[in-house]
Parts: structure tokens; C-alpha cells; sequence
């Protein structure tokens, strides 16, 4: 399958500011059942964008803007080649001797460790034990069984965290993004001496799947490394294993090491971020995505439209 995304980020700021030096994680990854056949990023001011892979092998574009400006507009697009990862092959009882060799010899002992979002607090704790958490029969049983168990346990309800929430935010009142979610079941997995990863991504959406999580932004869920199969996505949102429809852009420890965008500017100002995500299903890689829909078309002229506009500003 392929697939054709657009990812637009526009941060408005309340006052000009006099330079903005951003880092972005939006170029999808070729690696397992992925394949990225085209990239490609523009920023409205233009600037001259440079790009690094980091120690996970995610690529991080980084630029600056230096003159003054109110709004940075990012246009970001790719096409995608993916598919369905083969069957999991069934485990027992020594894959946990398995994982317990790995973690003694600290080949993994980053994604195994407490990290910035993904850590056991004492509200987590609590909810590992009214969920009875423990290991169960194998692994990958007690994977598929944590990732239901969070799916039914919290509300999907945009809006009601923010992408710097801890998890005890979530956990007080049993409502979340997906952002959340991926947090807990990392941490609860790591209790468990599993090896467990965040993933920052997006989510091909279609209406007989009737998926929880936002169509129109980006995703995020789990990978876990399990004994003689290597790393498996799990999706507790939307209570899934990941598959073809689950892009993967960047890995970390958890949203810390992958935001989308993060910079600073220079100036007296607030900033106000928007973000519109458009992933489309085309036949073949020389197709090009039809958005027709007059929801994304109005989207798409907002952000262009607005950018362009300050842009002949600037230049009179």
C-alpha cells in the first residue's frame, strides 16, 4: 500500500518576533515493512533546511529564520510504501528468560529504564494494581492483554492533556490522547522488564475500522522488543497491533526524544501552534493524492494562504 501524506504546522506568534530556530521529526523512516520513496519540506519564510539522523536513526531537519516575522508555516510531504508486517509467531514461558538475559546484559537498558514522561509514579503503580499487571503467559500475550486493558480503562478526549502532561494527569481522570496512553502502557511494560519504545507517527484512518484517535493529526503508540521476532507495535488507543496503516516517522524513550516541531524564538511573544495531518491512499507511487474533500482543501488554503500573505507583506 501506498501512502501520500501532508503535514502542515503553522506556529502564529502574538507579536513579530526577530528569529525562530526550529528541529522537526516529519520524515518517515525506511526501515522493516516501510519503505519512503519521496520527501519533502518547505517553510514559509523560506529558509535553508539542514538535516542530521539522530542515535536512533530518525532523520531531524533543523532551520533558522532570522528575519522578522509573525507566522512559520511548515509544509511538509511524503509518500510512503507499507506493508502488512508478517505473523507473530506464538511465544511461551522462556521468552521471559529471554528478556531477562537481555536486560542483565544492558544491551537495551535505555528503553528499559523510567524516562521523562514514561515512569511509575505513585498513581501508575496504583493502576498496575487495579489492572492485576503482571506477567502472564508470555510476553506477547501479556502485550495484547495490556494494550486492551488500557483501551477499555481511559476515555479518548482530545484536548484534555497537552503534549507536556505527565501521565498522572491521564491516570486522575481516566481521559487521554494517544500521547498518554503510549506513556502508560511504556512504563508498565518496562515494570515488566520489557523493553518498550514510543513511537511518533501517523494513522491511515477508514471508516469500517472506527478508530478512536484524530484523522486530521498525528499518532503515536508503542513498539516492544520481544525474543526471536524484534520490535512489535502496539497501539492502546485504538487497541491494535500496528500494521500497515500505522506510519512510523520517529522512535524514542518517549515524546521527549520525538516531537513533531520544537525550537525557540527571539522576542516578546506568545505562540500559538496548528497542525492539520492529510494521509491518503493512492494506487501507485507515480499517483498523485487527490484531496478533495472541501474540509482539507479549506485547511490547506487557510495555512498557505495566510503565510503567503505576510510574505508580500515583508516585502513591501
Amino acid at each position: 500500500m501506498y501512502y501520500h501524506i501532508r503535514h502542515l504546522t503553522r506556529f502564529r506568534y502574538s507579536a513579530p518576533v526577530s528569529e525562530s530556530v526550529m528541529e522537526v521529526r516529519m520524515q518517515p523512516r525506511s526501515d522493516g515493512s516501510q519503505r519512503l520513496h519521496t520527501f519533502q519540506m518547505t517553510t514559509i519564510p523560506r529558509a535553508t533546511l539542514f538535516s542530521y539522523r539522530d542515535v536512533l536513526g530518525n532523520v531531524v531537519h533543523h532551520f533558522d529564520v532570522p528575519g522578522r516575522h509573525k507566522l512559520l508555516t511548515i509544509i511538509a510531504e511524503a509518500l510512503v510504501e507499507a506493508l502488512e508486517p508478517p505473523p507473530l509467531p506464538p511465544l511461551d514461558s522462556d521468552a521471559w528468560l529471554a528478556l531477562d538475559a537481555l536486560a542483565a546484559s544492558g544491551e537495551q537498558w535505555e528503553m528499559l529504564q523510567p524516562s521523562r514522561f514514561a515512569y511509575a509514579s505513585d498513581l501508575l503503580r496504583s493502576f498496575a494494581d487495579e489492572l492485576k499487571v503482571q506477567r502472564g503467559s508470555d510476553p506477547l500475550t501479556t502485550l495484547c492483554w495490556l494494550t486492551g486493558r488500557i483501551y477499555h480503562a481511559f476515555e479518548y478526549a482530545p484536548g484534555s492533556t497537552h503534549v507536556h502532561s505527565p501521565v498522572d494527569d491521564a491516570l486522575r481522570t481516566r481521559r487521554g490522547v494517544c500521547q498518554d496512553f503510549a506513556h502508560i502502557m511504556i512504563a508498565l511494560a518496562r515494570m515488566l522488564g520489557i523493553p518498550c519504545r514510543y513511537v511518533s507517527g501517523y494513522l491511515f484512518h477508514r471508516a469500517e475500522d472506527h478508530d478512536r484517535s484524530e484523522a486530521d493529526a498525528t499518532h503515536a503508540w508503542v513498539e516492544a522488543l520481544l525474543p526471536g521476532v524484534g520490535w512489535v507495535g502496539f497501539d492502546p488507543t485504538n487497541n491494535l497491533i500496528a500494521g500497515a496503516r500505522h506510519i512510523r516517522v520517529a522512535i524514542g524513550r518517549d515524546y521527549a526524544d520525538v516531537p513533531p516541531s520544537r525550537g525557540v524564538y527571539k522576542g516578546q511573544a506568545t505562540s500559538e501552534l496548528d497542525v492539520a495531518v492529510r494521509v491518503t491512499l493512492v494506487a501507485t507511487p507515480a499517483e498523485t493524492a487527490d484531496d478533495t474533500t472541501p474540509e482539507w482543501r479549506a485547511v490547506e488554503r487557510s495555512f498557505i494562504a495566510e503565510a503567503e500573505a505576510q510574505q508580500m507583506q515583508a516585502q513591501q
